[in-house]
């Protein structure tokens, strides 16, 4: 059976692209309105395991259409897979060494385009049509950790454990700009949802907001145990962002005021940079992989832990959720079927 068309009728329910946060964020509800979340849980369930990859995978990216998804291993293959069939269309190979982070290009920068970073210290963009590579992006002189398409499609940001920041313009294979960000090694980058800002996070504990325009800081955010940051990503509207800690917590900051609004725990992330992210499909969910062979679901509203997904057999590094469907993929540290799709008919 196709998962995607089992979604169809639910979804039709759902005003897609809806964001996390249309208004201002709502007071906590009393003890007795949050019992009743219980009875709300997301329910997903095991759908498929994919075979494919030899080493770790660590980053799993859906396309915006939702019809295709891309796998990036410490193995230094990609691997793109189509969501109807749920099967493995191309496998791209040209890293040297292992990949880091995939990125699909946004739909107004034609959707088909494919970004990747990898411990060779650099960045490719390859046709996922043909599995071609047409451009390596070189400037980082270290692991390149992370990259993400500007909404445009015409840019990218890229962080690298050599402390920097790059922003590319992929029309001409240039950096534009150079960017010394952190004192330590940068873990994660993300536009917000019109590119004009970009967030990064560090082994040094900062998460940085920058002007996309002129890279210059906007505002820097601080924990007081300065606990280093292993993810970042902007709510759907921009005005959120939720970092992970290596110290088993999710927060998610008003960056304007700057104010932590919630905190949310029950996993275990002490070692890896796990990734996380909002899942609006169906309900308001907070998704992060575990070190303890979990995938763990938060009420966004309420922090409270509705779902524990157990893996069985390793680390979860990586999840995405999908753009239409109610469907998570994740990503573990080694397992031969260290791919998973997970699916909720809620």
């Amino acid at each position: 059976m196709d998962p995607m068309e089992m979604d169809e009728q639910q979804m039709a329910q759902v005003e897609i692209g809806d964001d996390v946060f249309k208004m201002p964020l709502p007071p906590l509800p009393p003890p007795e309105v949050k019992s009743k979340s219980h009875s709300q849980l997301p329910g997903y369930l095991l759908m498929y395991q994919l075979p494919g990859h030899n080493r770790a995978v660590t980053s799993v990216k859906f396309s915006a259409s939702g019809n295709f998804m891309a796998s990036a291993s410490s193995d230094s293959s990609l691997k793109i897979w189509d969501m109807h069939a749920v099967n493995c269309n191309l496998t791209l190979t040209g890293h040297l060494m292992g990949i880091n982070d995939v990125a699909w290009s946004p739909e107004s920068g034609g959707s088909h385009i494919l970004g990747s970073c990898s411990d060779d210290q650099t960045i490719r963009l390859w046709d996922s049509r043909n599995g071609q590579c047409f451009r390596t992006l070189h400037k980082h002189k270290a692991f390149v950790f992370a990259c993400r398409f500007h909404p445009q499609g015409n840019l990218m940001a890229s962080s690298s454990f050599d402390e920097s920041v790059c922003l590319w313009d992929l029309r001409q294979g240039k950096c534009l700009k150079s960017v010394s960000a952190h004192w330590d090694p940068i873990t994660s980058v993300d536009f917000n949802c019109d590119g004009s800002l970009f967030v990064t996070s560090s082994f040094d504990g900062l998460v940085r907001i920058w002007d996309t325009s002129n890279a210059q800081v906007v505002k820097s955010l601080i924990d007081d145990d300065n606990t280093p940051v292993g993810y970042v990503k902007f709510s759907p509207n921009g005005k959120y962002i939720l970092a992970s800690t290596l110290n088993n917590t999710l927060k998610l900051w008003n960056f304007q005021k700057p104010k932590c609004l919630r905190i949310y725990q029950g996993h275990k992330n002490e070692m890896y940079c796990l990734s996380s992210n909002f899942s609006v499909t169906s309900g308001m969910w907070v998704v992060s992989g575990s070190e303890d062979k979990s995938i763990c679901i938060w009420n966004l509203q309420t922090k409270e832990l509705v779902q524990k997904l157990n893996t069985l057999d390793d680390m979860v590094l990586c999840t995405d959720c999908h753009p239409k469907a109610n469907m998570i993929v994740s990503g573990a540290l080694q397992n031969s079927h260290g791919i998973k799709i997970w699916r909720s008919s809620e």
